[in-house]
Parts: structure tokens; sequence; C-alpha cells
């Protein structure tokens, strides 16, 4: 199966997305599809380790999942598995998702988000829903953070 392929280009450094991405203080506020919360959580891909969130939907229902930061590589690129629980909290099919950054020569950053390794189609598109989501309120973020810039 093909990886899940996401590309986006924010209008700040490198440097700032990279935080964006690791670091736990900003972690949170994009982890997650909109209109989702993460009440618990051990996230942070700032180094190698073990990684765990809760996010809980409107409707109060949770889906766990976890990982390993496998790869870090400041300011570069993180990669961490990645793996769904199911209801007795057994982890599922492990897939491996990359966060690469890069700048794109204009001062702004290129960043390519790779899911791969998912167990199907299904997979895929459900993946591919949820990053995007989650991708919307890093792309407010990175928004927020130009306008600060520019003030």
């Amino acid at each position: 199966m093909k990886p899940l392929i996401i590309t986006k280009n924010f209008p700040i450094s490198p440097i700032t997305v990279y935080d964006y991405i690791t670091r736990p203080e900003h972690l949170l506020k994009w982890w997650g599809p909109e209109n989702m919360t993460c009440p618990e959580f051990e996230l942070d891909l700032t180094q190698s380790g073990k990684w765990v969130t809760v996010m809980e939907n409107a409707q109060g229902q949770k889906f766990k999942v976890s990982g390993v930061v496998k790869k870090v590589s400041p300011p570069r690129y993180v990669e961490f598995t990645w793996a769904w629980h199911n209801d007795q909290d057994q982890r599922g099919h492990e897939s491996v998702v990359r966060m690469d950054v890069k700048d794109d020569g204009v001062g702004g950053t290129n960043f390519t988000l790779t899911h791969s390794g998912l167990a199907d189609d299904e997979s895929a598109q459900n993946h591919n829903q949820g990053w995007t989501s989650s991708l919307r309120k890093l792309d407010a973020m990175a928004g927020q953070t130009q306008e600060e810039q520019h003030v």
C-alpha cells in the first residue's frame, strides 16, 4: 500500500514549524481533528521515547493512540510509530508517521507528513481526513504567528 503523503506550505520559519510539531506546549493546540480534545496525553516529540494520546469528541467518545518516537533531527524531521487502541486497550496495527520540515527559500516552510504502513485503503482515507483536519488547526497557528510577526 502506498503511503499517505500530505504537503503544506506555512508562511513561517522552519524552526517555528518544527517547534509547533514537536513541543508539548504547541502540539495539543493542533493535535487531533477539529472538534476533538486531548484530555489525556503524554506527548513530547522532541526526544525518543513513548507517547500516548486520548482524543475525545463532542459526544464523549474516546480514541486512544500511542507509539514510540524513533527518530528526531531538529529542525528537519521527526518520525514515530502510530497505533490505535481497541476497547480492551490493546494496540492495533502499527504504522509510521514522519513529519519533514524544509525552508522554502522565501521565508516560509515546506512541510510534508508521510504516514506509511497503513493497513488498507479505508485506514488511509480515515487518516487523510484526520490529518487534514488537524493540519488546518496547525495552519491557523501559523497564520496567527505570521500576523504577530508583522504587528
